[in-house]
């Protein structure tokens, strides 16, 4: 398995057991799904109500996006206007990353051409979006978007592609 970290916070975003989807060449969308999680229902065999008790429930059970919950991705908010200036600052980071690794110029300019067309994207849909930052909370690194496919139920996420490193698992 591997598991691709943020290049700027070193945060678990995403594993390749969510089958990522390469789009346009900048980004990975993998699709989520809502799983419950804290509902442990423990049978000891006993019958409450023949025991005078009642049927209780335990209500902790709470229904999360199962990425999220893996990676411990936390919500955030932003405008249009904060999300482009953060956007804008994360990508010049990530061009810096790029270099730092041996990146080819041609490899550089074609992830600013790519990565500049699909923020255009984002922004045409903005509204759609959730944001979610890794676990650290460090303002800096990657936003994972998240969105719901055409049918309004099946959750994705979005990730910047160049933003990852791989971790062997």
């Amino acid at each position: 398995m591997i598991i691709y970290k943020d290049m700027i916070t070193d945060d678990e975003i995403i594993s390749d057991s969510y089958n990522l989807k390469e789009i346009d060449g900048v980004v990975y969308e993998a699709d989520c799904k809502k799983i419950t999680i804290g509902a442990d229902n423990i049978d000891i065999g006993a019958n409450p109500s023949a025991e005078e008790g009642g049927d209780d429930v335990d209500d902790t059970a709470q229904t999360v996006i199962d990425v999220v919950h893996s990676f411990r991705l936390s919500e955030t908010s932003f405008d249009k206007k904060s999300y482009l200036s953060h956007l804008k600052t994360y990508m010049k980071k990530v061009k810096e990353g790029l270099k730092a690794k041996g990146a080819s110029d041609d490899e550089v300019t074609a992830f600013e051409k790519g990565a500049s067309a699909f923020a255009k994207k984002i922004v045409a849909n903005f509204k759609d979006y959730e944001f979610l930052i890794g676990e650290s909370m460090d303002p800096d690194g990657m936003v994972v978007l998240l969105n719901y496919r055409e049918d309004g139920i099946t959750p994705y996420v979005t990730v910047w592609k160049h933003g990852l490193t791989e971790m062997k698992v």
